[in-house]
């Protein structure tokens, strides 16, 4: 009983301490100006990313850098389609994760084959190629001059007018797909790509289908993706290539291995961080020492915390809980032995 009341406190904690932490970033976000709306509403948005990117990096165990060519398909989808065709931003939003999934699906099939860093590079290809069909298709992305006009969030008509609006409308998004990952991590389904991070040989032969579980990850991972490049656009208003370039793909696995890669709240508590780290910093005003302050920090965290933030706050609620357990133990005793 007593290990039964201390993983179900562990559990209760290590979810309840997130959400939390979610909440109060929001609320502070909502009374404070526009500018530190607009920093939170992307952090919302890297966290969605990065929750699907660690679908298939932190789960399944593959490796991953061209994620940034679903988002700028789910960006440049649901611009087309809302700004030139007039979608409903819901609709498009829906239409556009469709067609990433399919894409990945077809890319993913022949390009998943290939293992260790010859799979890396296949899907930095994939990334290269999108941000230059994104540059030259000039009749459809417009190029450099990239897309304006796109409607905010909204449904059936009605628009989230401010950016308070949207960033609770994101805040919720986000929630949302953080608990699909977690019961889909929970379930057969992740057990099963968590076997595979583990050894795909060994897997395999445990009756797993390798191929057909890496290529599910992949498509789920691309669908976040194009989700989060949907809502970058409506949240901005406009995008253009240099959005979905390398810079995403690097700040977005700082989120991840910051946070904790393979937990299910480590890619929102790293985007959190990178997010807003660099502009808590020049609130200190530390002028030219802030960049240096800014790696000096994140050095830190991963010397120290290694596993990720979210890691070491699972290693803190769990000594607590053995502690405590250690305590009312022998107080249990007595009083069964005084019965």
């Amino acid at each position: 009983m007593t290990s039964r009341a201390t993983t179900f406190t562990r559990r209760v904690a290590t979810t309840a301490a997130p959400v939390a932490l979610v909440l109060v970033v929001l609320l502070l976000a909502l009374n404070s100006n526009g500018y530190v709306v607009t920093i939170v509403g992307f952090a919302a948005i890297y966290g969605i990313f990065c929750t699907g990117l660690n679908f298939f990096m932190g789960y399944t165990g593959q490796a991953s850098f061209g994620q940034n060519a679903f988002a700028a398909l789910g960006g440049y989808g649901t611009a087309i389609l809302t700004a030139t065709y007039y979608w409903d931003p819901v609709a498009a939003f829906f239409v556009s994760m469709i067609f990433a999934g399919i894409v990945a699906a077809i890319i993913g099939y022949p390009t998943l084959k290939l293992r260790g860093h010859y799979l890396a590079m296949a899907t930095f290809a994939l990334g290269l190629i999108t941000y230059e069909i994104s540059i030259e298709w000039i009749d459809l992305t417009q190029g450099y001059m990239g897309y304006s006009g796109i409607p905010p969030l909204g449904v059936f008509g009605f628009e989230l007018a401010t950016e308070k609006q949207q960033l609770v409308a994101l805040a919720l998004l986000l929630l949302l797909g953080v608990w699909i990952s977690t019961r889909l991590r929970d379930s057969r389904f992740g057990r099963a790509l968590r076997s595979i991070a583990g050894s795909e040989p060994a897997a395999q032969a445990l009756g797993v289908n390798v191929a057909r579980y890496k290529l599910a990850a992949f498509v789920i991972a691309a669908m976040y993706a194009s989700a989060a490049g949907s809502l970058f656009a409506h949240f901005v208003g406009f995008i253009s290539p240099e959005v979905f370039g390398a810079a995403m793909v690097i700040q977005s696995f700082t989120m991840l291995f910051l946070g904790g890669i393979g937990t299910t709240w480590g890619p929102v508590i790293g985007a959190l961080i990178v997010s807003m780290l660099p502009e808590v910093l020049r609130g200190m005003h530390l002028k030219e020492l802030q960049d240096v302050a800014y790696c000096i920090i994140l050095v830190s965290i991963l010397i120290f915390a290694p596993k990720g933030i979210f890691a070491l706050i699972g290693e803190g609620v769990a000594a607590i809980t053995r502690r405590r357990a250690t305590e009312t133990a022998p107080s249990a005793a007595a009083a069964q032995a005084a019965g």
